[in-house]
């Protein structure tokens, strides 16, 4: 059976390695860093002697063959790293590594890295490799997954972080789990032993560009038109690039444009949609002001301003995002901001 990514430290915990791991995954950071921990425990089991294999489509297997049946150079265990980017090694290759998993080396660990992963990657030396060692597929976390592994990601670093922050900061990454990574490993020095909660959060990116954006939507969904148009033109003369803000604003106003639909059953949908505690009031208020109509005007000139920005339409972005930030912040005067 497949192994989880749960279930690595046990897996690693065992007196000794498996002697093939194929770790596989399009989420390049889960694999990476699952595949250097087996690189560390064979390491740390004397497995010392590494050879790395790029398995393109150029790459002649029986390489891979020679290097099993050779004897180790320095009398040590070893590590045969070979990275296969599109998990799919053709009929060569394929009977390649299904002779090496019926039959492993003695002192020897395979270890097979794959960029693409799929059901449809499934085949014969997949089995054998599960019936010798250990298959990894590293699936895309899902949405409800993210704060968990964030919240665990902290732990891991120390950091007593509150729900609300970890889930915050889960909103603000958008499912990239490496810049996930990087926000938690700079947040760990920065608390420096406080608990990190939504404020401190806040205060501790306080300087960082990328999360000007988030603060523009929570303005302008709140309310603060003259405070949205300020980040507006602070971002526009620090040469930021309107597309990567578009993308987040398009986030929020799609999910305004459902909840408006929500009715009566709207915190329900609010839990859904996963908006934290805090902000939503802002949403509330934005709701309150602006009907379906208003959401659907809002969408229409964001998908405007996307065609602009990619050089698809004339007129001038950042015009146009300050009109549809004006038209967030205030829904009952957007009338001329956004026609009829």
């Amino acid at each position: 059976m497949p192994a989880r990514l749960s279930d690595l430290p046990r897996l690693l915990a065992a007196p000794a390695i498996a002697p093939v791991w194929l770790i596989a995954g399009a989420e390049h950071l889960l694999v990476l860093e699952a595949a250097d921990r087996v690189r560390a425990r064979a390491k740390a089991l004397g497995h010392l002697e590494r050879e790395v294999f790029d398995a393109d489509a150029r790459f002649d297997w029986n390489e891979l063959a020679a290097s099993g049946q050779a004897m180790s150079l320095f009398a040590s265990r070893r590590l045969i790293d070979v990275r296969l980017p599109t998990g799919k090694p053709g009929k060569d290759g394929a009977a390649a590594l299904a002779e090496w998993a019926n039959s492993p080396p003695p002192d020897t660990v395979l270890l097979l890295t794959a960029q693409e992963w799929s059901k449809q990657h499934e085949a014969a030396w997949v089995n054998a490799f599960d019936r010798a060692g250990v298959v990894l597929p590293l699936w895309p976390l899902k949405p409800e997954e993210l704060p968990g592994w964030i919240g665990a990601r902290f732990a891991s670093r120390g950091v007593k972080a509150t729900r609300e922050a970890v889930e915050r900061l889960a909103e603000r990454v958008e499912g990239n789990l490496l810049a996930a990574a990087q926000e938690v490993d700079k947040l760990a020095l920065l608390v420096d032993g406080a608990t990190l909660d939504a404020d401190l959060l806040e205060s501790s990116v306080a300087d960082d560009a990328r999360f000007d954006a988030f603060r523009l939507t929570d303005a302008a969904i709140g309310g603060d038109a003259a405070r949205a148009l300020r980040i507006v033109a602070g971002l526009q003369a620090e040469g930021e690039e309107a597309v990567p803000l578009l993308g987040w604003l398009l986030t929020q106003l799609r999910a305004l444009r459902r909840l408006a639909d929500a009715g009566p059953r709207l915190d329900q949908a609010m839990r859904n949609e996963r908006i934290w505690d805090s902000r939503q009031a802002m949403f509330r208020r934005a709701l309150k002001a602006g009907d379906a109509a208003h959401w659907d005007r809002c969408l229409v000139l964001a998908a405007r301003i996307d065609r602009i920005s990619k050089g698809r339409a004339d007129g001038d972005a950042w015009r146009e995002i300050q009109r549809l930030v004006a038209a967030i912040a205030e829904p009952r005067r957007a009338g001329a901001l956004l026609g009829p």
